[in-house]
């Protein structure tokens, strides 16, 4: 399924997926997500994203990582 709310342009954030009609890149609204910070926040921080654009990327970087693709996981030394 592609999500025409996430677009990729060489010109723009160098190639990032960003939400469609902002600067706004999925690896940013993870980074905030996964940081604790919650949706109504993200919103607020950044007037020109919509809660379908905040969706969308999610449900982007979740297909992405359902590619075949293998991320090692590696464990922090103590």
């Amino acid at each position: 399924m592609l999500d025409h709310e996430i677009v990729s342009d060489p010109n723009l954030m160098m190639g990032k997926p960003v939400v469609a009609g902002t600067r706004i890149t999925v690896d940013l609204i993870l980074d905030k997500l996964g940081s604790g910070e919650s949706i109504e926040a993200i919103l607020a921080s950044h007037p020109r994203l919509t809660r379908d654009g905040l969706l969308a990327a999610l449900r982007f970087a979740a297909q992405a990582l359902r590619s075949e693709v293998v991320f090692p996981v590696v464990a922090k030394s103590a």
